[in-house]
């Protein structure tokens, strides 16, 4: 596999590499992987079609050369041949998707998610489905029933959740790109653990149809990559509204991002950044995250931005109201799994009732269960007045106080996660300290604002990547994919190194 998406593309145009040596390269690692002592289990499985995919690609690449129209081929469909992972809760027409749960063993999907329908026609190609936490539950994808996803920088640490599958096929080069979804940070945070970029777009730039939802108002598709051009140019292919699904938007700018360009020195000097005071507390903050922290802010002033501090005190509620509104919505939206419709069903003959609670028993694990439990103990007649709206009330002074930093800054700098990636086990009976890995990130879902996490040095113990993400005001993934752009320029080897 070739680095980057114009690499690769390159490498196609010029015969280097066929699009059926890129998969079966991928399949052939996939194989071996799994034999292996300590298999880093990225993927779940590789889809069937894949080879025949790429085997139609060649063939219009061929024919193309022969009628000297390649370069009108790749303009049509600038992704042709090219491969890219898939997150087990985003449908692929005709191929198995479970959401890494036992309770969906065996559904096959029945049509194609909005997301990958546009990359398809685009000309890429889904190599299979990643491994992730359960549900979309977790920050370390341990959570799955198909055993945790280990990094690919060292395999005794995590990778990140819920989207770690992805992210690891990424980081491990046996995918191009990956899609991810994050309802509080699982694009952000796997990304930050395995040292790539990964963008979390604004609420509705990329359509939600086909993705099984977690926390309806939060879920977002989003994507991870080697570069932000990697990230840019799936975004441009994919963004934009759908008939089916009515909170889908336009991306303004998209020839921008088409054409991603490093901001210049007279544009540099313009930019504004905000930094919440809030973030400054390093309380339970890694040392090497918290000197990160303060050279990517050093960066910022010497390329001529102007780099001050603002006090958003309900930044402090973040967390709370988080995990009060998603677990509600997951409550709801994991009602629908039942034994009766669709996926496993744990039928003893003793009634519907009992075959409702055998199912859910046996087919949920233990972290979904505990945010069902939570999510129906918020919801119900006495609390809900106390904790649901209380929780919704406060997203909407988030809202508000976001915007307000908006109208004087250009983008919100702070750390993706307190810490680098963890070891497996450590965190994984601790949900408490596991829910605290989110402390930099919900606020961007629950403000429905774009990030991007960049990679941007090492831990000194166990050089493990360290992200710092740029978070921009709604539909500007322009702006901080440029900033992207430039931090790439100059940071080519994950960033600023950390002693």
């Amino acid at each position: 596999m070739y680095y980057t998406i114009d690499e690769t593309r390159g490498a196609l145009k010029a015969g280097k590499i066929t699009s059926v040596q890129l998969v079966q390269n991928a399949i052939d690692t996939f194989n071996k992987d799994k034999s292996a002592s300590i298999p880093l289990n990225a993927f779940i499985e590789m889809y069937d079609d894949a080879v025949s995919k790429a085997e139609a690609a060649d063939k219009l690449i061929s024919q193309a050369k022969a009628n000297g129209t390649i370069d009108k081929l790749f303009s049509e469909k600038p992704l042709l041949g090219l491969p890219f992972a898939n997150k087990d809760n985003i449908n692929c027409k005709g191929h198995k998707l479970t959401c890494a749960s036992k309770i969906l063993e065996g559904y096959v999907a029945p049509y194609n998610a909005t997301v990958i329908e546009r990359l398809e026609n685009a000309g890429a190609i889904p190599l299979g489905r990643c491994n992730q936490d359960e549900f979309a539950m977790g920050s370390s994808t341990e959570y799955s029933s198909y055993g945790p996803t280990r990094n690919p920088i060292n395999r005794e640490f995590v990778s990140g959740g819920s989207s770690g599958g992805s992210a690891a096929a990424v980081a491990a080069n046996q995918a191009l790109f990956g899609l991810g979804t994050e309802t509080g940070g699982s694009v952000r945070l796997p990304a930050s653990y395995c040292g790539i970029y990964g963008l979390k777009p604004t609420y509705g730039v990329l359509s939600r149809w086909g993705v099984v939802a977690y926390g309806s108002s939060l879920d977002q598709v989003g994507i991870l990559g080697h570069t932000p051009g990697d990230i840019a140019e799936p975004l441009s292919l994919m963004c934009g509204t759908d008939t089916f699904d009515d909170t889908s938007a336009e991306l303004p700018n998209v020839d921008s991002i088409k054409n991603l360009q490093a901001l210049s020195d007279a544009e540099f000097s313009k930019i504004k950044v905000a930094i919440p005071k809030q973030f400054l507390k390093t309380e339970g903050a890694d040392p090497d995250v918290v000197k990160c922290f303060g050279e990517t802010r050093e960066w910022f002033t010497k390329k001529g931005a102007v780099v001050e501090e603002v006090d958003l005190p309900i930044l402090d509620a973040s967390i709370a109201s988080y995990y009060v509104i998603a677990l509600a919505e997951a409550a709801s939206n994991l009602s629908r799994f039942d034994g009766i419709r669709y996926g496993r069903r744990v039928d003893n003959g003793k009634g519907y009732d009992e075959l409702y609670v055998d199912t859910r028993s046996e087919g949920f694990g233990p972290e979904v269960k505990r945010r069902i439990v939570i999510g129906n103990y918020v919801l119900s007649e006495q609390f809900s007045g106390d904790t649901y709206k209380k929780g919704m009330t406060v997203r909407a002074r988030i809202q508000r106080e976001v915007a307000a930093v908006f109208e004087k800054y250009d983008i919100i700098l702070c750390p993706t996660c307190p810490t680098a990636a963890f070891k497996l086990g450590s965190k994984v009976d601790d949900p408490l300290e596991m829910y605290l890995s989110d402390l930099y990130t919900t606020f961007v879902n629950l403000a429905r604002i774009p990030s991007i996490n960049v990679p941007a040095g090492r831990t000194g113990a166990d050089n493990m990547p360290i992200g710092m993400q740029f978070a921009g005001k709604m539909f500007n993934e322009s702006l901080i994919l440029r900033l992207a752009q430039s931090w790439e320029e100059e940071h080519k080897d994950c960033g600023i190194p950390v002693k």
